[in-house]
């Protein structure tokens, strides 16, 4: 078998602790894409705006023909031009609903259009993470979304470094999120909120079928749960080293590497090249 197509997640899989692309994975793509004709594709709970320092490291940044799944499955782009290929948002209503409850929780909330991120009741562990990150935020003075009325809605996530808490309040939230959001959890920090219907699965789905490759035909390759709808449909499933034990259980290999090691560098030596 050969692998036409890497879905790969970003942050604490292809990226290294400081938010950067490792040469070791940069030589293995770059490989794969022109030796062995392999498309790699960012799978990301970010939006595609956000990642464009990520691309550049890549050297897939403006590039046609080339692609990002981003929001968790909720926009496909091609590179050149940042074109929006495929959006599914969630409804203003809905995202209001869900960020006047998280008003009540220990939180910081991010609201994510296509092109910006808002992101209310800021944290010191993510002021220090958003930096690292180089993002650009944009902090609104008083806890209302209304001015997003009329703007697209790509996601909703709450924020804090104790994951319990943040998997605690899933229940509570039911009677505003069932029927119509997808939650996922991210990044050992994230509880995310999509348009029901919407993850990294069926982003992969998507993409695979406008390029007609078979969905056998592709790896994808992450470390959280909001990874798991895209290892479940992929050919190949893999998770990196320093995946939650449950991404672990749920993949067909799991790397030596770990994020600051060369995790995708490694499953294209492994299942690309043949080479270990």
């Amino acid at each position: 078998m050969g692998y036409k197509l890497i879905a790969c997640d970003l942050d604490e899989t292809l990226l290294n602790d400081q938010h950067h692309v490792g040469s070791r994975n940069v030589a293995a793509i770059q490989k794969a894409r022109k030796e062995y004709g392999v498309k790699f594709v960012p799978a990301t709970g970010r939006g595609f705006m956000q990642i464009q320092p990520e691309l550049k490291e890549l050297q897939l940044i403006d590039l046609p023909e080339e692609y990002v799944i981003s929001f968790n499955g909720g926009a496909l782009s091609e590179n050149k031009g940042n074109r929006l290929i495929e959006f599914k948002g969630l409804e203003f209503a809905k995202m209001k609903e869900i960020f006047e409850a998280g008003l009540n929780f220990d939180v910081c909330i991010h609201v994510y259009t296509p092109e910006h991120l808002y992101v209310f009741n800021l944290s010191e562990s993510e002021r220090q993470r958003l930096i690292e990150q180089k993002l650009e935020v944009i902090y609104p003075k008083e806890n209302s979304v209304d001015f997003l009325k009329d703007t697209p809605i790509s996601k909703i996530l709450y924020q804090n470094i104790d994951v319990p808490y943040l998997m605690s309040l899933e229940e509570g939230l039911k009677p505003i999120t069932d029927g119509c959001c997808a939650v996922s959890y991210s990044s050992n920090r994230y509880m995310e909120f999509n348009a029901l219907g919407v993850d990294k699965g069926q982003g992969l789905i998507d993409l695979a079928n406008k390029l007609n490759i078979p969905i056998e035909d592709t790896i994808a390759v992450g470390d959280n749960y909001n990874d798991m709808a895209m290892l479940k449909v992929a050919g190949l499933s893999v998770a990196a080293n320093n995946a939650v034990a449950d991404v672990k259980a749920a993949c067909d290999y799991t790397t030596k590497a770990d994020n600051n090691e060369g995790v995708v560098a490694e499953l294209i030596e492994r299942f690309i090249f043949n080479e270990i």
